[in-house]
């Protein structure tokens, strides 16, 4: 079929928006990146369906092998999502009613949520700005007596750093505990994230960069205990069935997602590196323009999870570029302490570096799907519309 024109009897409103949606950039196109391996990804469900086993059986017990083997670490334990991978580290040390759980400000509420599920009050520390990862020099004057644990994200795909974290985490006799939810492969000076801490919790969130295709979650540790613990509490706090030692939750990874992260694990280095390269792009191209754009320290190998860039015209910006077929999106708009769900809690002061990041910050089209030439014309847009 040939495109319509105005000679053909197309409005130019109507030829306008037929240009539009065949130049959009998606902000992630995830049909696009399974399109690549669907036979790899039907064999998954197929082997699934006809073994008739499909909780807790061969699939997750292989996952757990190739993912522990990929974050370089001892254990990891398969569970129904990120939160709960958070929550039930948590619970395996024993925090509770009336501790402290050091986190960031600027983060996704998951990371709260997992301590206030088991009683603990999240204390939220400010971010690095260049970053957006918890600010190491903040966090001593957060501690308490009623400290428990130092909680860093390594928000966006980028890792913390975790050397002077566990630094101050040391003198005061705390457990580092990662979320690596946006950050599946990335390393600190040379090291795994999921790999830097007591224990790690990873979402697989389909949207992720290892994703699933439906909720998953997963803990890593070198800690032989801890992982065994964790496996207990996933399964209704049992080890043995209708033999129950703890007061445990029902999270378990199941066998069709298993199958399918097992499918597309070996793609996630490639993946990780088109990310990769695809910032380079941005990175390049925004240079010297007003935007405020991501710092990539020494320490660091990010994986690109989103592309964040700061604006003080971002609602803007934003609409701008919805109008040019340009997807983007907002991580994240108000950040978890002046949220209703801790408007009661101790948590709730103010934090005025995280309250002006949320209100600048813009994620840009990005994934492995996406090419130079689409990341090229994004810059290009962006360009112009600040120009103008």
């Amino acid at each position: 079929m040939r495109a319509l024109d105005q000679d053909e009897g197309a409005s130019p409103a109507l030829a306008s928006r037929i240009g539009t949606a065949a130049r959009r950039v998606p902000f992630l196109d995830l049909a696009a990146t399974h399109a690549e391996i669907r036979h790899e990804l039907d064999a998954a469900v197929a082997r699934v369906v006809d073994s008739g086993c499909f909780v807790l059986g061969p699939e997750v017990a292989a996952f757990e092998h190739e993912f522990a083997a990929f974050c370089e670490v001892e254990h990891c334990v398969a569970v129904g999502n990120g939160l709960d991978a958070l929550r039930i580290v948590l619970m395996t040390l024993g925090i509770g009613d009336g501790d402290e759980v050091i986190v960031p400000v600027h983060t996704f509420i998951a990371t709260w949520l997992a301590v206030s599920s088991t009683g603990a009050t999240p204390i939220g520390v400010e971010p690095l700005e260049g970053t957006y990862t918890l600010d190491p020099s903040l966090i001593e004057c957060a501690i308490s007596r009623r400290t428990r644990a130092i909680l860093p994200v390594h928000l966006y795909g980028m890792p913390a750093d975790m050397d002077a974290i566990r630094t101050i985490a040391s003198r005061h006799g705390l457990p580092v505990l990662e979320d690596a939810a946006q950050a599946h492969g990335a390393r600190y000076k040379g090291r795994r994230v999921g790999s830097l801490g007591t224990a790690a919790a990873f979402s697989f969130y389909p949207g992720k960069n290892l994703g699933a295709l439906g909720d998953g979650g997963a803990i890593t540790t070198n800690d032989a205990r801890l992982a065994e613990a964790a496996r207990v509490l996933r399964n209704y706090g049992s080890r043995v069935k209708y033999v129950h030692e703890r007061q445990g939750l029902n999270s378990r990874l199941d066998e069709m997602q298993a199958a399918l992260l097992r499918a597309k694990l070996p793609h996630l280095e490639r993946w990780n590196h088109s990310r990769s390269q695809l910032s380079a792009v941005y990175l390049q191209e925004l240079a010297g323009s007003p935007l405020g754009l991501p710092e990539v320290p020494a320490y660091a190998e990010p994986v690109w999870h989103l592309f964040v860039v700061r604006s003080s015209e971002r609602d803007r910006l934003r609409a701008s570029l919805e109008t040019q077929g340009i997807e983007t999106a907002v991580h994240y708009p108000t950040p978890p302490h002046l949220q209703a769900a801790y408007a009661d809690s101790r948590a709730a002061r103010s934090h005025p570096l995280s309250e002006r990041i949320a209100g600048e910050v813009l994620s840009l089209p990005i994934g492995p799907s996406l090419d130079k030439a689409a990341v090229a014309r994004c810059a290009e847009a962006i360009k112009e519309l600040l120009r103008a």
